[in-house]
């Protein structure tokens, strides 16, 4: 009956149903309950053990890695023809939830693996890339997306790294890359990097090309490894280009059409950063739950006092409202709908939410959530960079505000 009035067109019938369908965009189907798990079981066993020793050395454990390719969670939306679980973009931030909850160090890595590289090559990737490297990215490859320079942070086009094309001597065309990125997540570990170049600075965004360039090629390298206050698992690195010869056969989409891939990728890959703030705030809520039953004050658990329960429970309502938000813009990125608003908005409030649940976790500590012995300090450290990367919190609010306003 709600289809066939939907479908008669009934002014605000229709709004009233589209309104409930967009509700129920926000459940877990049976499958998808089961992955979550599946995925939650997987992070407390075999995460959960490495977060501290991971997050001292400030380096990601390979066998660890090698197990995350195995269950499937660094190529989640490739087709299975290449290998991949063929799986959803909402199935991709189900799991970079329920990993952030343990560590969000490891939940950064498989979020740039899925929603920025695989998506981009999903996407815009020719038949001969996608056989070449959605196959190698399905099985043992980790990606990484490098668009930021020194003079580019939130004017993401104002690229200094060029890219110079001229007749090879097979009788084809390269590309000579020169310049050097910053802040890539996963340099380290990456085989894989989607560079964005410029043509020529003079045409604007209209010169930026994407790049397929693989770990090794002559002329690229790794340059310094970021000390970081949180996050310290996940690799953050300088990338250095001198007279590094790319064939023109691994471009990326077009020549000067980059930003489009950038622009719609990262709208994407916001939602992943919401997923990852989602789960860190899950996770540092249940750690002071947990604390806050078992501590014991004036003869009684503190979780009995009604300040205490207070907290809790606005933490509890933040992270809900926080959790719909991230939902519904999956759901709608996977429906083909305009998401670049709810995106946006996800990004920013789950960045606020996860810093003051984190916050207020080492509260409810007390002196011992100060101290690294346990958790709720690394989720706190961990918190703040969801501000900051893949767009500020000042860059969501203009891009809210254009749509809303």
């Amino acid at each position: 009956m709600l289809d066939s009035v939907f479908e008669r067109g009934d002014g605000m019938a229709v709004e009233v149903l589209e309104a409930v369908k967009a509700q129920a965009l926000t459940q877990l189907g049976e499958d998808e309950r089961m992955f979550r798990d599946t995925v939650r079981q997987f992070a407390q066993e075999q995460i959960g053990p490495l977060v501290r020793s991971m997050d001292e050395a400030q380096q990601m454990e390979a066998a660890l890695i090698k197990k995350m390719f195995a269950l499937g969670l660094m190529g989640i939306e490739i087709p299975e023809e290449y290998g991949g679980a063929a799986g959803t973009f909402f199935e991709a931030i189900l799991a970079v939830e329920a990993i952030s909850a343990v560590d969000p160090s490891v939940g950064v890595l498989v979020d740039v693996q899925n929603t920025l590289c695989i998506n981009a090559l999903v996407r815009w990737a020719n038949p001969a890339q996608k056989t070449k490297y959605l196959t190698r990215l399905a099985a043992d490859t980790i990606g990484a997306y490098a668009l930021s320079e020194a003079s580019s942070g939130s004017d993401a086009f104002a690229l200094q790294t060029r890219a110079t094309r001229r007749s090879s001597n097979s009788g084809g065309d390269d590309y000579v890359l020169n310049g050097q990125k910053l802040w890539i997540t996963n340099a380290k570990e990456a085989g894989l990097f989607i560079v964005f170049a410029t043509l020529d600075p003079a045409l604007g965004y209209k010169g930026i090309t994407a790049f397929l360039v693989e770990k090794g090629t002559p002329g690229f390298s790794l340059g310094k490894k970021e000390d970081k206050l949180g996050i310290r698992a996940s690799s953050t690195c300088e990338l250095v280009f001198q007279d590094c010869v790319v064939p023109a056969s691994q471009v990326l989409g077009e020549p000067g059409k980059g930003y489009k891939i950038a622009i719609e990728t990262l709208n994407e890959g916001r939602i992943g950063i919401g997923a990852q703030m989602l789960g860190l705030a899950e996770g540092a809520w249940g750690h002071a739950v947990k604390w806050a039953k078992e501590r014991k004050q004036f003869g009684k658990p503190i979780v009995e006092f009604q300040a205490m329960q207070f907290q809790l429970a606005e933490m509890a309502t933040e992270i809900e409202a926080a959790k719909l938000m991230v939902y519904n813009a999956a759901r709608l990125k996977d429906a083909g709908q305009e998401f670049l608003k709810e995106a946006a908005m996800c990004k920013y409030f789950t960045s606020q939410v996860a810093e003051k649940v984190a916050s207020l976790a080492v509260e409810v500590y007390g002196g011992s959530g100060f101290v690294k012995d346990y958790p709720v300090e690394k989720f706190y450290r961990d918190a703040k960079i969801g501000k900051i990367y893949e767009g500020t919190s000042f860059m969501q609010l203009a891009t809210i505000a254009k749509l809303a306003l």
